[in-house]
């Protein structure tokens, strides 16, 4: 009885033992792929990854539009978000904007001139998406984003 239970209890940690060392392993793999697949546009663009990172952010997440926002919800340094936001800017890509009621929020927007390069790295967002999901069937595919979307919704990270 009792040996039994403890035999699959084993079997059970090993398979989950597996499939987080296989998540985390999936997770720092993607960034990899991820990142390269920005290769040519860094090299044309002379932009950094953490320079399309904030870019990206800022497209993709309208509501968020501070480099306090990036930090806290893209995960990078304060150090890394500055230095960034000062190049965009000079580079003309980014525009500040102090915050109406409270001086010291500064607003971050994509400039006219800025936009056709963000629309370039989305498309290429698009197809690391495309890539990462094309083993599922569009129905799957759908299951996949529903339930991925419930669980980082309701994750206590």
């Amino acid at each position: 009885g009792s040996r039994k239970n403890c035999s699959n209890k084993n079997k059970l940690e090993a398979v989950m033992s597996s499939f987080y060392t296989r998540l985390l392993q999936f997770a720092q793999q993607f960034q990899k792929f991820y990142t390269r697949q920005f290769s040519p546009m860094m090299e044309q663009s002379g932009l950094t990854m953490c320079e399309i990172d904030v870019l990206l952010f800022l497209a993709n997440n309208p509501p968020y539009d501070t480099a306090r926002d990036i930090t806290l919800l893209r995960g990078l340094s304060k150090s890394q978000v500055s230095q960034a936001v000062d190049d965009l800017v000079a580079e003309g890509l980014l525009l500040r904007t102090p915050d109406q009621k409270d001086r010291r929020v500064v607003h971050l927007s994509i400039t006219a001139s800025g936009a056709p390069l963000v629309q370039r790295c989305q498309a290429i967002q698009e197809q690391c998406s495309q890539r990462l999901l094309s083993g599922l069937t569009p129905e799957e595919q759908s299951q996949f984003r529903s339930l991925l979307n419930t669980v980082l919704n309701t994750s206590i990270l």
